[in-house]
């Protein structure tokens, strides 16, 4: 690939276009429009469109998982808390939810607001929540892409951002043990999936900031959004914290000077909106009935056998994240991007004069983040918290994970460009590749997972039809028939033992209450004990 051929960069700086030379007359790139090595200047440094064709043409893999799986999203229908917060939204409204999660469940006052938006549509909500919710983390993820490249002063071949946004999203929603409980489960999405996208939001005032007006409305902006994103979702504050935390202590070696100042205020802005934020949600009444229901109190959380315990369990979870091969993608997606930026001058960029301490920096707010996000979740879900089917408390430090993987490999291409650039055209081919590549097991999970929406679907309609009617016709008691999907839970579990949230499906349809259906079908089922 031809427009991949390193550049040597005039040592004294570029001239620009109406720069004289000594002699006074017109440069001959004032003349040509072209620099000294022969390129024309106001031809795009990421070369040929041959190359944007390309680039963009490897963005519809993952593209194409997630327009997949938003289309399945039809097939979704209520279950496990959804049966809870469809009866509360419809009768009380969105204030009625919002009450009921500061006084009695968790004090996640920002949570209730989303939820009540979905819920308000009733199963509509649930079925067109995917559309919505992937809509909003591509854009996001996409608008900051393209604005860190601009801000970094880097150009590259058009498509090349909405790459790294499409497999940002495919790896962040579709690699996952369980992507039932991380991209289609309203209740878990908004609580862990959607906080650490908006978290992401939050920095696009930061990066668009250039006037005195731009920085003073991104510094107005921060400490909302932090007190916003604290009453969503304790865990995606831990995660804020930590890196707005490794940012402040990096900046002094980081930041230029003439920066250093407005972007040390934006953080500490962010972490007092937190703190406000945390403060509204663990003083709440309901937060304080969640801690004693859990026995999270802080003495219990940090008891020694249970920080041991959450170590242990983070362990695990690492484990799981490392060895899931498909994240490698997000290294190729950054390889590509370190091959193909250049500077707005047309040279090679350099990797950051700082970047090992930028690295350990990232690093270090990934792991002591995701260790306390275990720590504050092991008192609800005990060694459980480390299962797949628990995997949806990982979201809310799995994008900071993907995003490290993607700048350690755009310094890898930049390493490659500079090092050894006879290897950057077959590391080209290999990172396209995998590109591909780590997007066909997610798509062979999501058709089956596909198929079992489809399937769950139709037994649903064909239950929320009867219970409609038996409800019609005056009966109170009705028997209910488990239709679990990708370990949500439903009425009767453990064999039947476990009543919640049978209460809620009774609420759902105005009755008194639910039975299991399958003691009355037991030879369809297999016997009440399956």
């Amino acid at each position: 690939m031809p427009d991949d051929v390193p550049v040597s960069a005039d040592p004294t700086g570029p001239r620009r276009a109406t720069e004289p030379d000594r002699t006074g007359r017109a440069t001959e790139s004032d003349r040509t429009g072209r620099d000294r090595t022969g390129r024309d200047r106001d031809r795009p440094p990421s070369g040929r469109p041959w190359t944007a064709l390309w680039v963009t043409a490897l963005a519809l893999p993952p593209l194409a998982l997630l327009a997949a799986a938003s289309w399945f999203g039809r097939w979704v229908r209520p279950g496990a808390d959804d049966w809870c917060f469809l009866p509360l939204v419809r009768d009380d409204g969105v204030g009625g939810l919002v009450g009921k999660f500061y006084l009695d469940d968790n004090g996640r006052v920002a949570n209730a607001l989303l939820v009540g938006a979905y819920a308000k549509f009733q199963v509509a909500g649930h079925q067109w929540f995917p559309v919505v919710s992937g809509a909003l983390v591509i854009a996001v993820l996409w608008a900051v892409a393209v604005l860190a490249l601009r801000r970094a002063g880097l150009r590259t071949p058009h498509g090349l951002p909405l790459l790294l946004a499409a497999m940002t999203t495919a790896l962040f929603l579709f690699a996952t043990p369980n992507t039932y409980k991380t991209f289609y489960w309203p209740a878990a999405s908004v609580s862990h999936t959607l906080p650490p996208v908006l978290a992401c939001a939050a920095l696009i005032p930061l990066l668009l900031a250039r006037s005195r007006r731009g920085r003073a409305f991104a510094v107005a902006v921060a400490p909302v959004a932090a007190a916003f994103l604290a009453t969503l979702s304790e865990e995606t504050a831990i995660v804020v914290v930590a890196v707005l935390l490794a940012a402040l202590l990096v900046s002094g070696r980081t930041v230029a000077a003439a920066h250093r100042g407005f972007v040390r205020l934006w953080c500490t802005a962010g972490l007092a909106g937190t703190a406000a934020g945390a403060l509204v949600l663990i003083t709440s009444p309901g937060s304080r009935n969640r801690r004693e229901r859990f026995g999270a109190e802080t003495a219990s959380l940090l008891a020694s056998d249970s920080l041991a315990a959450s170590l242990r369990a983070f362990a695990e979870i690492t484990v799981t994240v490392v060895t899931t091969w498909q994240y490698v993608g997000a290294v190729a997606a950054g390889v590509l991007l370190g091959l193909l930026c250049r500077r707005a001058d047309g040279t090679t960029p350099r990797p950051p004069a700082h970047w090992p301490l930028l690295t350990t920096a990232g690093v270090l707010a990934l792991l002591v983040s995701g260790y306390l996000c275990t720590v504050i979740a092991y008192p609800v879900f005990g060694a459980r918290v480390s299962d797949a089917s628990a995997n949806r408390l990982w979201n809310d430090y799995l994008l900071l994970y993907v995003m490290l993987l993607v700048s350690a490999g755009a310094l890898l291409g930049l390493a490659f460009r500079r090092h050894a650039p006879r290897t950057a055209n077959p590391a080209k081919v290999v990172c396209a590749a995998l590109c591909v590549l780590v997007c066909v097991g997610p798509a062979v999970a999501l058709d089956h997972l596909g198929t079992a929406l489809r399937d769950r679907a139709g037994k649903w309609d064909a239950q929320d039809r009867r219970l409609r009617e038996g409800a019609v016709k005056g009966e109170r008691v009705l028997p209910y028939e488990r239709l679990v999907i990708s370990q949500m839970l439903e009425p009767f579990s453990r064999g039947g033992r476990a009543y919640w949230p049978g209460g809620c499906v009774a609420d759902f349809y105005r009755i008194d209450r639910v039975t299991d259906g399958r003691a009355e079908h037991p030879r369809r089922h297999g016997g009440p004990g399956s």
